[in-house]
């Protein structure tokens, strides 16, 4: 199948979803081609080989001022430093309750389908529920590692990495996160 003929059935198959009723269905439609160049849809991933290929529907807009006060509501909730969220919004991705990451991650906080399951996160563009999710997880992580940079190192390559290596994993994504992440916290410290 040619890269016309594939961005063609693509095409076809976004244009009939979108235009769809809302009742029909929201949330984001994953592909992957298999080895014989056969297109797989569907809006429910069940491997990694699925890749985000459109969004569709209504997320729930929030101001700057509703979006301060779910950061606010669950740092206190889970008693993790607000600032400190920020922070990881920002580097995750920039504010942005829509964003869709190449490696799958969604949402304000980029949390993984996978790990979305675990902590029962049913709409991950709804910018209160992506925070409260994302929050918790990294209180957990910060429960388990005992440590800030370790919790944030967990919180983007995964806790199993940091296990494997017994600290920050040698990845150059990882590192400069952690790096983003805490510069940002420091500077909005020094702010104040």
């Amino acid at each position: 199948m040619s890269f016309i003929q594939a961005a063609g059935i693509m095409g076809a198959v976004y244009l009939l979803l979108a235009g769809q009723p809302a009742w029909a269905g929201q949330g984001t439609i994953y592909y992957y081609q298999d080895e014989s160049g056969t297109h797989h849809f569907t809006d429910l991933p069940t491997s990694q080989k699925y890749r985000p290929f459109a969004f569709f529907g209504r997320t729930q807009e929030k101001t700057p001022g509703q979006l301060e006060q779910s950061i606010v509501t669950y740092s206190r909730r889970y008693q993790v430093d607000p600032d400190l969220i920020r922070a990881m919004i920002q580097v995750e991705s920039n504010f942005d309750a829509r964003a869709v990451s190449l490696a799958g991650a969604q949402g304000l906080m980029q949390i993984m389908p996978e790990t979305q399951k675990d902590l029962g996160l049913k709409d991950p563009f709804d910018a209160d529920s992506n925070v409260e999710a994302g929050v918790r997880y990294y209180r957990w992580l910060l429960n388990r590692f005992q440590d800030t940079e370790l919790a944030l190192a967990a919180y983007n390559a995964g806790p199993s990495r940091v296990e494997k290596y017994g600290g920050i994993p040698p990845f150059e994504e990882t590192v400069n996160y952690v790096d983003r992440v805490l510069d940002i916290y420091n500077n909005s410290k020094q702010v104040r």
